[in-house]
C-alpha cells in the first residue's frame, strides 16, 4: 500500500497552524482583560502604598507632636479630647501654652544658648522674629492675638538681657 505522506504532512501542518492561530487569538483576545486586571492590581498596590505612606506620615507627625508636648512639660490627656474649658485653661495666662510660659520657653531657648554673647543674642532675637513671620505666612495671614503677645514678651526678655549686658537693640539693624 502506498500512502501519500505529503498530503498528510500538509494537513498536519495546517492543523498545527490552525491550533497555533487559535491559541494566539485566544491570548490576544484575553490580553485586554489581563492588562486591565494587571492595571487594577497595580492601582491597588499604588493605593495601598499611598495609604500606607499617608498612615506612616500621620503616625510620624503624631509621634513628633507627642514628643513636643512631652518636651514642653505637657502630660495631660490627649489634646484632641480636651473639652472647651480644659483647652481654655491650657492657653490661659498661667496655662502651659499661655503667654507667660510659652514666651519664657522661647526666650530661654535663646538666652541659654547664647549666654552673654551679644551676637548670638541678636541672632536668636532675629531668628524668633523671622520664624514668627514664617508662621504668619504658613497660617495665611494674621495669627491669633495670643501669638503676637507671646512673641512680644519673648523678644522683650531677650532685649532686657541685652540691656543688662550694656547693649541696645536700637543700634542694630534687625
Amino acid at each position: 500500500m502506498n500512502v501519500n505522506t505529503s498530503n498528510l504532512n500538509t494537513s498536519l501542518n495546517y492543523s498545527n497552524l490552525s491550533i497555533k492561530q487559535e491559541k494566539a487569538e485566544g491570548i490576544i483576545n484575553n490580553l485586554p482583560t489581563k492588562i486591565e486586571s494587571s492595571s487594577f492590581k497595580f492601582s491597588s498596590i499604588q493605593v495601598d502604598f499611598q495609604s500606607s505612606s499617608i498612615e506612616n506620615n500621620f503616625q510620624k507627625n503624631y509621634e513628633e507632636f507627642q514628643n513636643f508636648l512631652s518636651d514642653v512639660g505637657y502630660s495631660g490627656k490627649p489634646i484632641a479630647t480636651l473639652n472647651k474649658d480644659e483647652a481654655s485653661q491650657l492657653v490661659s495666662e498661667d496655662g502651659l501654652f499661655g503667654v507667660k510660659q510659652t514666651s519664657e520657653r522661647i526666650a530661654n531657648f535663646v538666652l541659654s544658648g547664647a549666654g552673654d554673647d551679644k551676637d548670638m543674642l541678636l541672632a536668636g532675637r532675629k531668628g524668633i522674629i523671622q520664624g514668627f513671620k514664617e508662621a504668619e505666612s504658613m497660617w495665611g495671614g494674621k495669627l491669633p492675638d495670643i501669638s503676637y503677645t507671646t512673641i512680644d514678651k519673648a523678644v522683650e526678655m531677650i532685649d532686657k538681657r541685652l540691656q543688662d549686658l550694656g547693649f541696645s537693640v536700637l543700634d542694630e539693624k534687625i
